[in-house]
């Protein structure tokens, strides 16, 4: 990952997603005296920040040779946007849900017009029946958390973040598969070296949290969180050293 990457990939999206908005908090800047702001990536196409990495990596793709369809699996927010993403390109996608998925995230892939499985017990055994398909079908398989086209989309935020809010001293940021904290702190931190990235993750799907703090790769048995986009119990050490890196 470079910030000349970022830049490119910056260029590549400007005409389909509009920048998004950062608004004042007041309750949260009152409970911390601190002036505190809030990042709508809700407000992007797919209602989540995956849309980025999703038709970036897509297009980088397609610069490189044709492509049949796309693979991924995803709990909800990443299958949403590669299915959206697939949609503007003319490509058919497939995605696999790990069992009993999130409806109104199962719902908005529908709405984009992909199909989808539901396969596994987890995200993790969702990620080899992708595979899989992806090999038999020839297919291109997007892995979300390893294909750094997604992670250069994501960084994009920090760019954002960085002309919005110039003086931004701290950047909270969930972690679910890690591809948003590792692209936004690498963007953060090359246009504001003292900007501080903290990574929030839920506390029954630790497995980057621990990962960081006890300065080795731990996976976790289960990742059985609410918060199902943060679902993540296998971390890439290729990803936890940049996080090592970057995280503050």
């Amino acid at each position: 990952m470079d910030f000349a990457g970022i830049e490119r990939a910056r260029a590549l999206l400007h005409d389909s997603i509009p920048v998004t908005r950062l608004v004042p908090a007041d309750s949260l800047a009152q409970a911390s005296a601190a002036d505190v702001y809030l990042k709508l990536e809700n407000e992007a196409p797919t209602s989540s920040f995956k849309c980025r990495g999703a038709l970036h990596t897509l297009c980088q793709q397609a610069r490189r040779g044709p492509v049949a369809g796309v693979v991924t699996s995803s709990t909800g927010n990443h299958g949403a946007a590669i299915a959206w993403a697939a949609r503007r390109m003319g490509v058919p996608a497939l995605i696999f849900l790990p069992q009993h998925p999130n409806p109104v995230k199962r719902a908005r892939i529908a709405q984009q017009g992909a199909r989808f499985v539901e396969a596994g017990r987890d995200l993790e055994e969702s990620r080899e029946h992708a595979a899989r398909y992806a090999a038999e079908q020839g297919w291109f398989l997007v892995v979300d958390g390893q294909d750094e086209d997604l992670t250069a989309g994501a960084a994009t935020i920090g760019c954002e973040i960085l002309e919005q809010v110039p003086a931004t001293d701290v950047i909270y940021v969930p972690v679910g598969d890690s591809s948003l904290i590792r692209g936004l702190a690498f963007a953060a931190k090359h246009l504001r070296p003292q900007a501080r990235v903290i990574g929030v993750q839920a506390e029954r799907a630790p497995a980057y949290y621990r990962s960081w703090t006890e300065r080795r790769v731990v996976a976790t048995d289960t990742s059985d969180t609410l918060a199902d986009g943060l679902a993540a119990r296998v971390p890439l050490e290729s990803n936890v050293r940049q996080m090592w890196e970057l995280v503050d």
